[in-house]
């Protein structure tokens, strides 16, 4: 039934994790949640959540200098508001595509509405949202903490960094999203992901120079390529009839960088560029060459050392998000994605997010939901190949809300069934348990109706950005 998606990853039986994970395991997990805050103040050797996922890593005083040389001064955005219009195509070129903003309309634009929507109480009314406060409660955090966002089209512009490739000798032009170290985290305004210390071999090795520039041993991407993306059928688009990844990665390539001379920190640098010149990629006001960088390039600006990215719209526990998607283990997935095809995440440990040692968190993603986006109900890997916007996913745990974030997502797809379908129950889901209940209750199947639910065999690396709400 789905020869194209086979053939990209193993299915159903091929797999060696179970289809669901116990009900009394998911609600372990909700409790560990739900405890956060109080968990936080324990010693690790009586906290779960905090001996198995955020424990930091014991750094020397000489590795952490090295580190410091990383950070660099907090992107400003100078390209311009229509900068969205240097993407060159929906779903046949290259280029990201559809912004997150690009309609406005309910199903493809997921920025909360002001405060007072429906009140006679001016905007100017409302005070800092609770979130300014504690960043756990309600109200809009920026997590990735290196450049500016702009929510008019949907896009961030970040530190662009200039690194080597050491087997080859040529240029590496990269971002920094993610670290396994808490302390470096919050000194450079990444995410912070305690997992990324477990990824192991689906990681490059690198070390860090003495302008804080990442030397790669491996791993290299070739950009030329030509995204393209044939979908199926009028409302069942997914899986398509044939795809092509716009960016491919060789064997040694993975965003996820172990820094050797660093203590083993792990960073997640996805490649922007490689083997070009500063003139080669000197876009800062959009018109992107996309046979040059990647996909969700906006604008690049090599002198003054920025990048501007799309970010995707999704949801974490209910609550809207902006992330960056950058790389996939599987071409599949990369085309879809307009990402690089990075064949070294296929080492990835998946199917066990939950359990000590866990590299990945989950991402549920529909094959089959609601199209259109003038319907708030649309999510879906159907939708996303109908009209070129993407299918409003549901992650895990994000930092704020969870202790468990990783950049490294497991995809679970999932697939409403024709009973579901008929009896009104498809809508959009925008939270992990929600999903889990409806595949305990039979309403969702796995990546097809005749798979069972659980993790699809391929990860997608999409750092957090923002949490809308």
């Amino acid at each position: 039934m789905l020869p194209a998606l086979r053939r990209s990853f193993p299915l159903g039986n091929e797999l060696n994790v179970s289809a669901l994970r116990s009900h009394m395991f998911s609600s372990a997990k909700l409790l560990i949640l739900a405890s956060a805050a109080v968990m936080s103040g324990l010693a690790p050797s009586t906290s779960l959540a905090q001996s198995t996922v955020a424990a930091k890593p014991s750094l020397s005083p000489e590795a952490i200098a090295l580190h410091r040389l990383v950070k660099r001064p907090v992107a400003k955005s100078t390209a311009p508001v229509d900068v969205a219009e240097s993407s060159s195509g929906v779903n046949s070129e290259q280029g990201f595509g559809a912004l997150a903003r690009d309609k406005g309309h309910p199903g493809c634009d997921l920025f909360p509405a002001p405060a007072n929507i429906g009140t006679n109480v001016g905007l100017s009314y409302f005070g800092p949202p609770p979130s300014t406060i504690n960043q756990s409660l309600v109200g809009p955090v920026q997590l990735l903490n290196t450049g500016q966002v702009d929510a008019t089209p949907g896009t961030i512009t970040i530190p662009l960094y200039k690194g080597t490739v050491k087997s080859t000798g040529k240029t590496a032009w990269y971002i920094l999203t993610d670290v396994s170290d808490q302390g470096i985290a919050e000194e450079l305004g990444l995410n912070f992901s305690a997992k990324m210390k477990n990824i192991n071999t689906a990681a490059r090795t690198g070390n860090l120079g003495p302008d804080g520039n990442i030397i790669f041993d491996k791993g290299t991407v070739n950009f030329a390529p030509e995204r393209n993306i044939v979908p199926g059928p009028e409302g069942a688009e997914f899986p398509p009839k044939s795809f092509a990844p716009g960016e491919i990665g060789d064997a040694n390539y993975s965003p996820y960088v172990t820094i050797t001379n660093g203590g083993g920190v792990v960073y997640n640098a996805p490649m922007i560029a490689y083997d070009v010149d500063a003139s080669d990629i000197n876009f800062p006001n959009g018109d992107v060459d996309y046979t040059k960088v990647h996909d969700a390039v906006q604008a690049i600006d090599p002198i003054n050392m920025t990048v501007t990215l799309a970010v995707v719209n999704g949801f974490s526990f209910g609550r809207p998000v902006w992330y960056i998607s950058m790389d996939a283990s599987i071409p599949l997935a990369a085309a879809i994605e307009h990402n690089t095809y990075a064949p070294l995440m296929g080492k990835l440990l998946l199917g066990n997010d939950d359990s000590a040692g866990s590299p990945i968190e989950r991402i549920f993603i529909a094959t089959n939901g609601t199209e259109g986006c003038d319907n708030p109900q649309r999510q879906g890997l159907s939708a996303d190949l109908n009209d070129g916007h993407r299918p409003n996913n549901t992650l895990g745990g994000i930092p704020t809300l969870a202790l468990d974030y990783s950049p490294a997502w497991d995809a679970n797809l999932y697939t409403w069934t024709d009973e579901a379908i008929s009896k009104g129950y498809r809508q959009q889901l925008r939270e992990e348990f929600q999903i889990l209940t409806y595949a305990q209750d039979g309403l969702i199947t796995g990546a097809s109706a005749t798979q069972p639910f659980g993790s699809a065999g391929f990860s997608i690396n999409c750092p957090i950005v923002q949490r809308l709400d």
